[in-house]
């Protein structure tokens, strides 16, 4: 009972990371990119499609459920350097880094699950 107790402020504790994701399709190679303010979230956007309920990309839905679980990959692009400035917004600075990322891979049309 401890060793649970104490597991479950370990993560607690843990810092909250913000990010950008992908998940790619191996049969196809289609990506998809998104980012999060809490890369631990990625439990949840795993968990909705596999139970048919990922609203946010029908079209990464429906080949989820053709493919199966086994045939996407979900991978951390880039961690979010937070900074100490009281002018730091990481909101804005998360959608920069996703930009970049996006501009970088182009997950659009054929090669992806984003819409531009």
């Amino acid at each position: 009972m401890e060793r649970k107790r104490e597991l479950k402020q370990l993560f607690k504790e843990t810092p909250i990371e913000a990010g950008v994701y992908q998940i790619k399709n191996t049969v196809n190679n289609k990506l998809f990119i998104g980012s999060t303010n809490n890369l631990k979230s990625l439990n949840g956007v795993r968990f909705s499609l596999e139970t048919n309920g990922y609203m946010p990309n029908r079209e990464l839905q429906e080949e989820w459920n053709q493919y199966g679980k086994e045939a996407f990959a979900f991978d951390i692009l880039e961690k979010l350097k937070k900074k100490d400035d009281p002018y730091f917004n990481e909101k804005e600075a998360l959608e920069k880094l996703e930009e970049k990322w996006l501009e970088e891979l182009q997950p659009y049309g054929d090669n992806g699950y984003n819409k531009n």
